[in-house]
């Protein structure tokens, strides 16, 4: 099944017998609270329009743990995703569509925790709001409650001791920007830079200027110009779970699984002990 669905899909599968759940996830990274300025408030954004149906989900509060020792964007309790996604309408036989407002981190978020926590049926909508061309409602629905019931899944997960070591033997790749690989800049983390042996893959460029995912193909020939190869492991992090979630979807839409260190960089540049590089080269 493919991992995206384009905004015509939808509509049809929407008008359909087995209508999805949509989930609206619209978040933005923000560091405005740092110089004191009131950062995105994607509910808000939410009550202003919305695709028919859709339900919002609070990626801060619903879609992680609060910030601490193991990152920005810790994994959630299980009980408190859970209790969301049934509030949602969210239940294990039915199809689920997630979208966001363009930008993509804050559905592959969702989209990700999903299937690792054993949905089998969940998309995100390629190139979020901005692609769909239907009415928008702001009346905030009432679905009745769903059964779905996270199980965490062994596989596609990784710690940091799990990161550090595929970096060394498969494929790691930083889903941050270029700059705060080479630790130019960091206007987040305690210390800029990289795991040691990951690869510098901004999730920028796996879409094009519309926001839409670039055909399977050419993700396919870029992922391999990385070093990715058919069978090798592949691991993402980048700052906090949320981007790296982006990657992890591009790769899946062009066929190749790969894990998601959730913890990301806020995790592992948060220990003084673990070893960082800098520059454009791995090591």
């Amino acid at each position: 099944m493919n991992a995206i669905i384009s905004a015509s899909e939808l509509a049809g599968a929407s008008a359909g017998a087995n209508p999805p759940v949509l989930l609206d996830v619209r978040w933005q990274l923000s560091v405005a609270a740092a110089a004191g300025e009131p950062p995105f408030d994607g509910r808000a954004a939410y009550e202003a329009g919305h695709l028919p149906g859709a339900v919002f989900v609070d990626l801060d509060e619903e879609l992680a743990s609060a910030p601490g020792g193991h990152g920005r964007h810790p994994l959630p309790d299980l009980a408190v995703f859970g209790a969301a996604m049934r509030r949602a309408g969210v239940s294990s036989g039915t199809p689920v569509v997630v979208y966001d407002g363009g930008m993509g981190w804050g559905a592959a978020r969702a989209w990700w925790l999903l299937r690792w926590t054993g949905h089998p049926d969940v998309r995100v909508l390629d190139g979020g709001l901005p692609s769909w061309e239907g009415p928008l409602e702001t009346s905030v629905p009432q679905p009745a409650e769903g059964d779905f019931v996270p199980v965490p899944g062994a596989a596609g997960l990784l710690d940091a001791d799990g990161a550090a070591a595929l970096a060394r033997s498969g494929v790691l790749l930083d889903a941050r920007a270029g700059e705060r690989y080479r630790g130019e800049v960091e206007p987040i983390d305690r210390v800029g830079g990289h795991i040691p042996g990951a690869v510098s893959a901004p999730t920028t460029e796996n879409v094009g200027a519309d926001g839409r995912f670039l055909p399977a193909d050419e993700l396919s020939a870029r992922f391999k110009e990385l070093g990715v190869s058919r069978g090798s492991p592949v691991g993402v992090y980048c700052g906090s779970g949320v981007s790296g979630a982006h990657e992890v979807l591009a790769l899946a839409v062009a066929g190749i699984p790969a894990a998601l260190y959730v913890g990301s960089w806020s995790e592992w540049s948060s220990d003084p002990g673990r070893p960082v590089a800098v520059g454009p080269d791995p090591q």
